[in-house]
């Protein structure tokens, strides 16, 4: 079975599951993976809890956020950027409106009522 590269951004408080590649606040790898993986097995290789993420890029597409991560399945390809951001991570809720997402994502967003789009969160 063949692999691919994939290049990991951890920031905030999953820059510890970097390792060496810790730089401050962000850690960059350069990882390889079996051909097909999945988000979660990117996850499970770091070490990376799924309730520890919040914001979660891959190519500059928005594939998760607190509350909301249809992400796991999604089939990694080789040269993927994947930014994985901690829950303290937030970024303004106006810039929400404008994200381009993941297929995965359009898909829970569109079967919420909200679009799971909020200004405030809190706990259930």
């Amino acid at each position: 079975m063949s692999d691919i590269a994939v290049d990991v951004w951890l920031c905030g408080a999953l820059v510890r599951y970097g390792g060496e590649a810790e730089k401050g606040g962000s850690g960059n790898l350069r990882m390889r993976l079996p051909d097909r993986s999945t988000l979660t097995d990117l996850l499970e290789r770091l070490g990376v809890p799924s309730e520890e993420r919040g914001i979660i890029f891959i190519n500059g597409r928005l594939s998760a956020m607190p509350g909301l991560q249809p992400d796991l399945g999604h089939v990694l390809r080789e040269g993927d950027r994947v930014g994985l951001f901690d829950l303290k991570s937030m970024w303004f809720f106006q810039y929400r409106h404008g994200a381009i997402l993941t297929d995965e994502m359009t898909c829970a967003m569109d079967a919420r009522e909200d679009r799971a789009l909020h200004h405030t969160y809190r706990k259930r």
